[in-house]
């Protein structure tokens, strides 16, 4: 799978950008993408049609809003685009305006680009690099911070011989950290062996809820219930037909609204890059203090 410098070519990357409003910041995410040959024009309308339909659930933590829409003959190959703004632009999300980033996707389907989203959603939940991205000077700059931060892309069969090999010092020291913050290391949902599976939703399945999805599955690994909890991240309209396999959906306010009652718990969550928060809301579903 491509890495995250690889999807963002420093071609692909604008600072300082000037923006009136919402839609010339995504306009301007967008052409990066055509620039670099990742989209047509066509997919820059498609992405600002996405948040006129769906609304702005796209801005996933304070300041950032991710901009994409669903796989379509528009997008030539998966890439990305990023946009450093001038000034603050209001989208419209109750809590985490205005934005001062936008990061656009083009994405071919909904897997070539899931490792690259996990590292994103890492680099924005780190104060200290989220720093660094804000105060980069150049494309170069930025560029060399995503490279020097983002995690190292390793075969799957070397991090699976790697995790192996610490599980146990790992799980001492989870247990260890445990005592002194309440988690409940070494337990499990209720229901004995059964696998659960929780849903995170966005519009379209391969973007936002990519990060929330990370994000779940980082505090699910400090809980020590990776191996109970399966999280699967999907769009609106599959979401409404796997509820029955659920037993909860993490999701945006804008897309619980969209949603409903789809007869499973529906948890909003505001920031999808907060492990904290996203702490509380599995503390919530499982009733566990």
């Amino acid at each position: 799978m491509p890495t995250l410098s690889e999807l963002i070519p420093a071609g692909a990357v604008r600072l300082d950008v000037a923006a009136a409003d919402w839609r010339e910041a995504v306009r301007a995410a967008g052409d990066l993408l055509v620039a670099t040959g990742a989209s047509t024009g066509e997919y820059t309308t498609e992405m600002i049609q996405n948040v006129e339909e769906n609304g702005p659930y796209i801005v996933l933590a304070p300041g950032f809003a991710f901009a994409h829409a669903r796989p379509s003959p528009a997008v030539l190959r998966t890439g990305m685009s990023w946009v450093r703004l001038a000034g603050p632009v209001e989208f419209g999300h109750e809590t985490n305006d205005p934005v001062t980033l936008v990061v656009g996707l083009a994405a071919r389907d909904s897997g070539a680009h899931t490792e690259a989203m996990a590292a994103l959603a890492r680099l924005l939940a780190d104060p200290e690099t989220e720093r660094a991205l804000r105060e980069a000077r150049t494309p170069e700059e930025l560029r060399a911070v995503l490279t020097r931060r983002a995690a190292p892309e390793q075969p799957e069969s070397v991090r699976a011989a790697e995790t192996q090999k610490s599980q146990e010092t790992q799980k001492a020291q989870e247990a260890r950290e445990a005592q002194g913050t309440g988690r409940p290391a070494e337990a499990q949902p209720a229901g004995g062996g059964a696998t659960h599976k929780i849903l995170t939703v966005c519009g379209n399945g391969l973007g936002t809820s990519l990060f929330l999805k990370n994000t779940l599955e980082q505090v699910l690994d400090r809980w020590g219930w990776s191996r109970y909890v399966t999280v699967e991240a999907t769009d609106t309209i599959s979401a409404k037909g796997k509820a029955g396999e659920a037993v909860a959906i993490l999701t945006s306010g804008e897309i619980a609204r969209t949603l409903g009652d789809v007869g499973v718990p529906v948890k909003v969550v505001e920031n999808f890059t907060s492990t904290g928060e996203v702490d509380r809301v599995l503390r919530d579903t499982y009733d566990v203090q």
